[in-house]
């Protein structure tokens, strides 16, 4: 039988992940979640950028990004301060899907929860027999499936 020697935490080690640890309370204490609050076509390009979404959005388009903003049926936003440093913008139905067609979180804030947190409340929303339904950016799978989606081959996009 081979045993493996038991992995020895370094104190470099240590000092990382507990500063890490130390990292996401601090921001996710400091987080406010809101399902009201609106959101300007200023702010949510702001965040779309702060987070690289921007490079897959039609950010150059004002009237656009003013109608992506205006016509959600529901947007999830995380403010740190008067920061907007998260949003999930969705379209529904309320009953049998749900598009979440930007999920953004400021690149300084990921890995804290809070798009976890965004996903969640939105969920919420929408209530428990509803399906939600997104497409992933460029390397984002994995992350998708380690908050709870399946993928899903089946799908088809006509532009």
């Amino acid at each position: 039988m081979f045993m493996r020697e038991p992995s020895r935490l370094t104190a470099s080690t240590f000092k990382r992940h507990r500063t890490t640890l130390i990292q996401q309370v601090a921001a996710q204490t400091l987080i406010e979640y809101s399902t009201t609050k609106r959101i300007s076509p200023e702010q949510f390009v702001d965040v779309l950028t702060r987070s690289t979404l921007s490079a897959r959005r039609p950010v150059d388009k004002p009237e656009c990004v003013e109608g992506m903003v205006k016509h959600a049926d529901i947007t999830v936003t995380a403010w740190r301060g008067e920061l907007l440093v998260g949003v999930a913008r969705s379209v529904t139905d309320y009953n049998y899907c749900c598009y979440l067609s930007d999920l953004a979180v400021d690149q300084a804030f990921q890995r804290t929860g809070i798009g976890r947190e965004l996903v969640r409340l939105t969920k919420e929303q929408i209530g428990p027999h509803c399906k939600l339904l997104l497409f992933s950016a460029p390397g984002m799978e994995t992350y998708y499936a380690h908050i709870g989606f399946e993928n899903n081959s089946n799908g088809w996009v006509m532009e």
